[in-house]
Formats: C-alpha cells, sequence, structure tokens
C-alpha cells in the first residue's frame, strides 16, 4: 500500500461516515421519527445525534488530513482544480458542523434535559437545515471529485 492510497482510503472513510450518516439521518430517520410525540422524537435525536457527532469529528480530522496530506503530496499548483473546490466546499462544510454542535446541539440538549419540547423543536428544525444544507454540499463535492463537472 503506498502512501497516496492510504491517504484517499481514510479521506473515503471519512466521507463515507459523514455523507452517510447525513444522509440516513435526513433521508430515513427523520421522516420516521415525525410519526412520534415531542417527547419521544426530541429524546430520540438528541440519542442519535450524542453517538454520531463523535464520529463527525472524527471524519472531520480524517477528511482534512488526508486531503491537505493529498494536496502536499501532490503540489498545491500541481493538484487538480477540482481539488482546491473540495477543499473549499468541505472546510464550508466543516463551518456549518461546528455551527451545529456549538448553538443548536447544545440548545437541543438543554431543551430535551428540561423537557422544553418548543425550544428543542425550535433546535432541532435549525439542525435539520444546516444538515440538509451539508448534505447537499456533500453530495456536491462527490460530484466534483468523481465527475469533475469541468473542472
Amino acid at each position: 500500500m503506498t502512501f497516496p492510497h492510504l491517504m484517499l482510503f481514510l479521506h473515503l472513510v471519512g466521507v463515507v461516515v459523514w455523507v452517510g450518516g447525513m444522509a440516513f439521518a435526513y433521508l430515513c430517520l427523520r421522516p420516521a421519527a415525525t410519526a412520534l410525540p415531542p417527547a419521544q422524537r426530541l429524546p430520540l435525536w438528541a440519542a442519535v445525534f450524542a453517538r454520531f457527532f463523535p464520529l463527525v469529528w472524527t471524519s472531520v480530522a480524517l477528511i482534512a488530513a488526508s486531503g491537505v496530506a493529498m494536496l502536499v503530496d501532490t503540489g498545491f499548483a500541481r493538484a487538480p482544480v477540482a481539488w482546491h473546490v473540495m477543499l473549499v466546499t468541505g472546510f464550508v462544510m466543516i463551518a456549518v458542523f461546528v455551527w451545529i454542535w456549538a448553538g443548536p446541539w447544545r440548545a437541543l440538549q438543554a431543551a430535551v434535559a428540561g423537557e422544553n419540547w418548543a425550544g428543542g423543536a425550535v433546535a432541532l428544525n435549525l439542525i435539520r437545515q444546516r444538515v440538509a444544507f451539508n448534505l447537499a454540499l456533500g453530495f456536491v463535492t462527490i460530484a466534483i471529485a468523481t465527475l469533475g463537472l469541468g473542472l
């Protein structure tokens, strides 16, 4: 196994966990959970995020470290334009996740702990909107990486 192969493997593992997890949460769990009353739905989401967000942090570290390593190994000037676009979209996705984690995720945790279902619903809705954005950006980034899209 060569260095570029290892870095690509780590990069893809991070992407699969993060983007795949968002796809599962948004497209499968979210529609199923809407049938639950807030007193059940919001603690469910809090428990899901408590398990998923540490995986996202690990994925962010893997993606960022392996992506930068591949860029440095290749050379920024010789790297395809798509790699530079992926760098930008990746940092936007990371910033959105950090905003979720630092803001509405903490608000959701506090709301669930205090059984403030209205406040929890507001926080969860903010998370939902940002996850939808990151999921779409994740798919765009994957398309850029694999299809080139003229870059």
